[in-house]
């Protein structure tokens, strides 16, 4: 059997967690998304925000992990695997502060290959920001259109998923698996 990865991206507060945690009450086997504990294991060590003190570390941790979760995917006896966000995200991000990355952030997109790309895009009306999450709402508007290129330039065509209730984004992201 093999195992269909599903990347459930977004720019920040676009509601990925709320879809992800759905789709694993419903049963499917989800991969959640890296950065939070990188940022909290960063902030315990007295480093507020590592993404901006040190770009490129963070980013390659980011790759790391995602790079982890695509290999532990191929082990999941499922039909259907979940991950919050996907390996171009990271070149994404790289790409929305301007920072420079060496080739291989291009290179790993094209060897770590999903089957399908989900992307929520911005919401204002449940937008938040938190300890983690420190973009506005129009940075997450920018981060959003640097996903979408990402993804696109990585031979992807990412499906938008509507805005609505948590259940309609799952049905919606379901159905178009089938």
């Amino acid at each position: 059997m093999k195992t269909r990865k599903i990347v459930i991206t977004g720019g920040p507060g676009t509601g990925k967690t709320s879809v992800i945690q759905a789709l694993e009450e419903s049963g499917y086997f989800c991969f959640h998304e890296v950065s939070r504990a990188i940022i909290q294991k960063a902030q315990k060590e007295g480093i507020d925000q590592l993404f901006l003190k040190e770009p490129l570390l963070f980013s390659e941790m980011l790759l790391e992990g995602r790079i982890n979760q695509h290999k532990e995917a191929e082990n999941v006896e499922a039909n259907l695997v979940f991950l919050d966000r996907g390996v171009p995200d990271v070149v994404a991000y790289m790409n929305y502060f301007g920072n420079e990355y060496p080739p291989v952030f291009n290179r790993v997109c094209k060897e770590y290959l999903y089957d399908e790309i989900f992307l929520l895009p911005p919401w204002k009306e449940i937008y938040t920001s938190d300890n983690e999450r420190y973009e506005s709402y129009e940075q997450a508007v920018e981060i959003h259109d640097h996903l979408a290129q990402s993804y696109s330039s990585h031979g992807y065509r990412p499906v938008e998923v509507p805005c609505g209730p948590v259940d309609d984004r799952v049905s919606f992201i379901l159905d178009r698996l089938v």
